[in-house]
């Protein structure tokens, strides 16, 4: 069932959004070539818990630390550890914050150094992508407004949308009911209405859309091929005239 938040409600999650928000973009000054995965994990716990919210990814599920970071042809949940970012990577660090018992969660993909010209069109496309989503989540519109939105901006620019994962809603919950698939027809599943949050994510690779799992940790997944893939994510809420971003620097 997708639960419709209350004002006091969203506004805790605003705050839990801040705190993302603020963190997020203390990572994004301290990102260069030269730091391990680990420090930005150290880093991202540290300014959470200093802002009086629980890091919402740690323990989640068994996962050990505070925040996904995933490397180049890494898709999504990849595990902070002894890697050193290198000028060329792309590094996309997914982030939750809990605050008095609600959720806000987040992601963006930033650049190590000089990208090449083919993964700064990558990154540009998968930003638009998401914008083009949020656009569509707006009262009356149906869900799939917003997964069409984001799957015809990716793949307009020639690249591919993972499948397999997904955005959805949140608040007391990390995940909540709905999926927000990042492709798919519009006009279909649930109509948006005020109070509805969601969390908004894709997940654009640069070649194929396959991706695979790591055995090793059973939480990694990685592009196939090997190419590069971007993901961002908005924690948003909808109004009644549109929506808000609550994870909004």
């Amino acid at each position: 069932m997708i639960t419709r938040k209350t004002i006091e409600e969203i506004d805790k999650i605003r705050i839990a959004g801040k705190i993302v928000a603020q963190t997020l973009e203390k990572l994004r000054q301290t990102i260069r070539p030269g730091i391990s995965t680990i420090e930005l994990d150290t880093l991202a716990e540290r300014l959470i818990r200093d802002a009086g919210a629980e890091p919402s990814f740690k323990g989640y599920d068994g996962f050990p630390n505070s925040i996904c970071a995933s490397v180049n042809d890494q898709v999504a949940h990849g595990m902070p550890g002894s890697y050193v970012l290198r000028d060329g990577d792309m590094v996309s660090i997914d982030i939750g914050a809990e605050y008095e018992d609600f959720h806000a969660d987040s992601a963006w993909t930033f650049p190590v150094g000089t990208l090449s010209e083919t993964a700064q069109q990558l990154l540009k496309t998968t930003e638009m992508s998401l914008y083009r989503g949020i656009a569509e989540a707006k009262p009356g519109n149906r869900l799939s407004d917003i997964s069409h939105a984001i799957q015809r901006c990716a793949e307009s620019g020639g690249f591919s949308v993972v499948r397999e994962l997904t955005g959805h809603g949140v608040g007391r919950e990390l995940h909540e009911p709905p999926d927000v698939p990042n492709y798919g027809r519009p006009g279909r599943g649930p109509v948006l209405k005020p109070g509805m949050v969601l969390a908004i994510e894709p997940l654009i690779n640069e070649g194929s859309r396959d991706i695979w799992m790591v055995e090793d940790d059973n939480w990694t997944l990685m592009t196939q091929d090997g190419r590069p893939c971007a993901h961002v994510e908005h924690t948003i809420v909808i109004t009644e005239y549109g929506n808000e971003i609550l994870t909004k620097q």
